[in-house]
This record gives structure tokens, C-alpha cells and sequence, in this order.
């Protein structure tokens, strides 16, 4: 009987907490300002989308990625691929994204961001938004750093339908970092604690 009780108690509690969207109460609605500028959004939260009720903001990532140039030049992909997890991209530095969480949230907007954790970058020429560097043959990424020893073995996803093949193989041939390792779950971590302590949703 206390098992039956303990269980309900944690599917209440775990059903009530898709609810909990980290959002001031009087608010609604998420927009995605995807490539903008932190120093932009700062002023939109400000100006347009706090008088009129607005929740949250999701944001493109926010971590240095290679800087994708030739005949790309500066595609939106290129902020999927990370290069290091400092805070410096196009859409400015880590002081400017400090300030534009922190000028959203004083009026009631939460910034949501999107994180890639699952990948590096494959394209690692140009280097990266920060000045990192990387040697993608090797799976040599010093910005964060990662080694060959934190990534999975290369193979590429061919069967979207196989949960093992999707989780461990590379999306197209980003090399996929291995999460079953300590080292690499403690510098995501690392990553998440860095901006949920400047104030991220």
C-alpha cells in the first residue's frame, strides 16, 4: 500500500510539472527570434514583447560555432555546429548575453535557449565565432575540450527508426559526442549550471 501511495505521489507530481513552464504568471506565449542579435532582443523584450504579455523568448544557440564561409557564406546552420561552449556567436558576446537575459527577465520575458549537446562541428576551417580552433580528423576540440575519447564511434545515422543507431551515430557527419562518459556529461552540465546562473528559463 505505501508503494501504491508513493508512486501516485510522484506521477502527480510529475504530471503537474509539464505545467510548469518557468513563466511569470500574468504571461503567455513563446516567440523564436532566432538569429537576432542578444543586444536586439534585449530591446524587443522590452519594447514590444513585455507591454503585450509575451512570456519567452527562444534564442538561437548560444555557443561558439564554426564560422562556415565559401559558397555557404554564414549559412543559419552554422550555429549547429559548436565549436566550444563560450558564449560568443554573431549575435554578440557573453556580456551582451548576460545583458539581454538579464534586461528580459527584469520585465517579466524568460529566455529559452536553444543548446546543442548531442554534437560538435564538422566544418571546422574557418575556426570558430570565439577564435577556437579544432582538428575534426582527430576529434580534437581544445575550446571545451574534447578528445577522440569522448565521442562515439563514427557511423552515420542511416535508419531514423532505430533508437540505438540515432542516439549513438552522427547526424550527417557531425561527430556525435558520447554522453555515457562522465567527462562528457559534466562539461554539458558545466554549460546548463553557466546559463541557468545568468538567469536563463
Amino acid at each position: 500500500m505505501r508503494a501504491a501511495v508513493v508512486l501516485l505521489a510522484a506521477c502527480a507530481t510529475l504530471a503537474a510539472a509539464q505545467f510548469n513552464t518557468h513563466q511569470w504568471a500574468d504571461r503567455s506565449g513563446i516567440v523564436h527570434l532566432f538569429e537576432w542579435k542578444w543586444d536586439d532582443i534585449a530591446a524587443e523584450c522590452e519594447n514590444f514583447l513585455a507591454p503585450r504579455g509575451y512570456a519567452g523568448v527562444q534564442v538561437s544557440p548560444p555557443t561558439e560555432n564554426a564560422v562556415i564561409g565559401g559558397d555557404f557564406r554564414r549559412p543559419w546552420w552554422e550555429r549547429y555546429q559548436p565549436m566550444s561552449y563560450n558564449l560568443v556567436t554573431r549575435s554578440g558576446t557573453e556580456a551582451q548575453f548576460a545583458s539581454m537575459v538579464r534586461r528580459c527577465n527584469d520585465v517579466g520575458v524568460r529566455i529559452y535557449v536553444d543548446l546543442v549537446i548531442n554534437h560538435m562541428a564538422d566544418l571546422v576551417g574557418g575556426g570558430g565565432t570565439a577564435g577556437s580552433t579544432a582538428n575534426r580528423p582527430n576529434f580534437s576540440f581544445p575550446g571545451v575540450p574534447f578528445s577522440v575519447t569522448d565521442f562515439n564511434p563514427p557511423c552515420l545515422i542511416t535508419n531514423y527508426n532505430d533508437p540505438i543507431m540515432v542516439r549513438n551515430c552522427q547526424l550527417v557527419s557531425l561527430p556525435d559526442l558520447n554522453q555515457g562518459i562522465p567527462w562528457v556529461r559534466d562539461k554539458i552540465v558545466e554549460l546548463m549550471n553557466h546559463l541557468i546562473g545568468l538567469g536563463v528559463a
